[in-house]
């Protein structure tokens, strides 16, 4: 069985985890995509797949580090920060070019014998047909992946300075990972509240909570790159 040190490494690995997932620019990026998905099931769903590409992201980088006994030096982890700059930004011009170009309106009907809305643009779907939640799972997924690689340098610091072994190493990450997973769950369940009831007051109300997703995700991205540039960091 595992020794306390070990337990305590692991257990302290999951409460960051579970802490990590709140960061904001974890938080601006998971609101961009969950403004398209107006369900507590959907948001739930892309909160598990940000963080499992999150934390397969951290196990690809983390066990060659480990192994190899590397370090990631400062100047690639803040290229890998300002790329998600990038992205942030990135993500909240997509949604609101989105909405903008493509009509986007709330669309209700029923799916598998339940109430269900969705959003629906006649200019690229003429009928009511779409795809639904469990059809949109690789791009949170990459979205995590990105957002994994972007914080691996970091958490290999902590790794590094806490663990023993290698295989000590591994086991924190998959421990610190479990957290986040968790965490992003949680995260998107919270995030569905006020989008789902923004669709039962109205077009007006939801369009509203797209907008702030979209100034978020890009307010931050340009932060994160005008720190990064001027090289303040981010982390």
């Amino acid at each position: 069985m595992f020794d306390p040190h070990t337990l305590t490494i692991l257990g302290l690995g999951f409460v960051l985890g579970l802490r990590h997932a709140l960061d904001a620019d974890h938080l601006a990026a998971l609101s961009t995509v969950l403004a398209e998905r107006p369900t507590v099931q959907a948001s739930t769903t892309i909160g598990f797949f940000w963080g499992l590409g999150h934390t397969l992201m951290l196990l690809c980088v983390g066990v060659a580090l480990l192994v190899l006994n590397l370090t990631i030096p400062e100047s690639l982890a803040s290229a890998f920060e300002f790329f998600v700059g990038v992205m942030l930004v990135g993500l909240g011009l997509a949604l609101a070019r989105r909405i903008y170009r493509e009509q986007w309106h709330l669309h209700a009907h029923d799916h598998e014998g339940r109430p269900h809305v969705h959003l629906h643009s006649h200019h690229l779907q003429p009928g009511h047909a779409h795809g639904h939640w469990y059809q949109g799972s690789l791009r949170p997924l990459l979205i995590g992946m990105a957002h994994g690689l972007a914080g691996s340098a970091a958490l290999m610091l902590i790794v590094l300075s806490t663990v023993t072994g290698v295989g000590q190493g591994i086991g924190y990450i998959v421990i610190f990972g479990a957290g986040s997973i968790l965490g992003m769950v949680g995260v998107g369940a919270v995030f569905s509240l006020p989008v789902v009831y923004s669709v039962s007051v109205g077009p007006r109300a939801y369009r509203m909570m797209q907008g702030l997703a979209c100034l978020a995700s890009i307010g931050l991205g340009l932060v994160m790159m005008v720190r990064i540039g001027l090289g303040g960091g981010w982390s």
